[in-house]
């Protein structure tokens, strides 16, 4: 029987859904855990999975267009079933528009742009592939690394290249079947959304026309440049390989792993291409961890010349976090709080529940629980300034800092307060090493409430911090240092942490951000009062 698929809300102010790109077409076979469709919120864009099986007979809203919450998506049944009631008798008419859409699909992954279609017809069979638009804000996209090269064989999955957006780097994977015959843009060159980005077809096909006038002005200096790229690629081919330290794996089944503490290194996709999807992780058994392999080296490192400088180029990254930082700086009236915490009963917890069986914990581990339990006790401090109100948040959502190459990201744990230490544990553990591969996806790294930056491991006393805006405070976590204290009248060896919280006055007021730390205090001085 039919399953009607409505407009999922995918965040709590969602109203309405934008279909940035459909992954299957009216006639195409789905299964449980096949992406759909890429659906833009307010807020970024997500990849949607079906959960059920059968084929598709029917889109609801066309790719580019938006529909309201619940409003009919898709339907997907038995190949041929009649669908005329679920659709009040639409469905012949949403054929026609899919033979439309099909037929433009040919010409682009998206949709062609004038240039393209006035400057040359495309030959049969190829295939134009567009710069996407990998999240809400984006405007141009910059090519990180091509793992393609022009005259190499592209299979429907295989991942061509590195997508460099204002909020992470992605990987990008062909859904055509083909040679890659061109690469719109240089690697480490941009361009923006909807311009060419790569062409596959037929070997030999003839391709020099399509998109000519954007690369006239370069005709021969790409052809050098690919020629050098493709002598790199062959003195270091394991550069190519870093689709495999990348995992596939759907947000639903990342977020059951996350909840379960299980390694989604360790599991094999049963999905697309490998793709781990829901099934994988309630079928998962636990086994003997393989060797954790060292992260790559995610940038040269720079070398000093004495009496020559060099330059850098700025990433979209970098450019994105010296915009929001001086926006939250000189915007929100920003005063610090400063406590120190006696880590001694926290140290021995930690012996303890690290005694366990399989557990491993850290400080900052801890630190994280506590402060998204002291939160709950202190929802003024999980608010944000919105102009003329204060939206108090309802989920409590910690923002990690993690220090990359190109300068810092926050990914988020959602719903932190109702995590344990292990699922926090396996939870940071994997942001940050995909973070520093550049592997996070931009919905990761959104809807934070709190922020937390530490830089203890570097042997950083004591420090102030920068608000993560829209949050409206931020946590610094300095090391813990043995260093003489007073208990009953006597001098003895303590070990000593200090934290700072930096507060936007106009949400947080002194004694607000004064009895959160305290209530924090607590619970890192008495972990057990964590319990209660």
């Amino acid at each position: 029987m039919a399953e009607v698929i409505t407009m999922p809300r995918l965040s709590d102010t969602m109203t309405e859904g934008k279909v940035a790109k459909w992954h299957k077409k009216v006639g195409d076979k789905v299964k449980e855990g096949d992406i759909l469709a890429e659906i833009e919120t307010d807020k970024a864009v997500q990849d949607f999975e079906s959960e059920v099986e059968g084929t598709l007979l029917y889109i609801g809203v066309e790719e580019g267009g938006a529909a309201a919450v619940d409003s009919v998506l898709a339907i997907i049944g038995n190949e041929g079933e009649d669908i005329s009631g679920l659709t009040g008798g639409e469905a012949p008419k949403s054929n026609d528009s899919e033979e439309k859409k099909s037929e433009e699909d040919h010409k682009t992954e998206n949709s062609s742009t004038s240039i393209e279609q006035s400057d040359a017809e495309v030959p049969a069979g190829v295939e134009v592939i567009t710069m996407p638009r990998l999240s809400d804000t984006m405007t141009e996209g910059k090519v990180a690394k091509w793992h393609k090269n022009v005259g190499d064989t592209v299979k429907e999955g295989d991942l061509l290249a590195e997508i460099e957006t204002d909020k992470a780097v992605q990987d990008f994977e062909s859904e055509f079947n083909g040679v890659l015959l061109k690469q719109g843009v240089e690697e480490g060159g941009a361009a923006p959304v909807d311009s060419v980005l790569a062409i596959i077809g037929p070997e030999g096909t003839d391709v020099s026309g399509v998109g000519a006038p954007k690369a006239a002005a370069s005709s021969e200096k790409p052809a050098e440049q690919k020629t050098e790229a493709k002598t790199e690629e062959k003195a270091a081919p394991a550069a190519n390989s870093s689709s495999s330290d990348r995992v596939a794996i759907s947000p639903l089944a990342k977020k059951m792993a996350q909840d379960k503490g299980v390694d989604i290194n360790s599991i094999q996709g049963s999905g697309e291409n490998g793709r781990i999807v829901k099934k994988d992780i309630e079928n998962y058994q636990p086994s003997a961890k393989p060797a954790a392999s060292a992260p790559a080296a995610a940038q040269v490192a720079l070398s000093f010349v004495q009496g020559e400088d060099t330059e850098t180029p700025n990433s979209q990254v970098r450019n994105v976090i010296a915009k929001r930082l001086s926006e939250s700086k000189f915007t929100a009236p920003h005063y610090y709080l400063m406590v120190e915490i006696n880590m001694d009963k926290a140290i021995e917890a930690r012996k303890e529940i690290n005694s366990l069986p399989d557990t491993k914990i850290s400080f900052n581990d801890m630190i994280i629980k506590a402060t998204a339990v002291a939160l709950r006790k202190h929802p003024q401090v999980n608010s944000s300034w919105a102009g003329d109100k204060i939206i108090h948040r309802g989920n409590i959502n910690v923002g990690v800092a993690v220090a990359i190459p190109d300068g810092l990201v926050v990914p988020v744990l959602k719903n932190t307060d109702q995590m344990n230490y292990t699922q926090i544990s396996a939870a940071v553990k994997d942001m940050a090493a995909r973070a520093k591969n550049k592997g996070l996806k931009a919905n990761e790294m959104e809807g934070s409430t709190f922020s937390i930056s530490n830089l203890g491991m570097f042997g950083i006393e004591t420090f102030t911090s920068i608000i993560n805006q829209p949050n409206s405070a931020i946590l610094s976590v300095g090391a813990i240092i043995e260093k003489p204290v007073v208990k009953n009248g006597q001098i003895v060896v303590g070990n000593i942490m200090k934290l700072s919280l930096a507060c936007d006055h106009r949400v947080v007021d002194g004694a607000t951000g004064a009895q959160f730390l305290q209530t924090l205090k607590t619970y890192l001085e008495n972990p057990l009062t964590l319990l209660l």
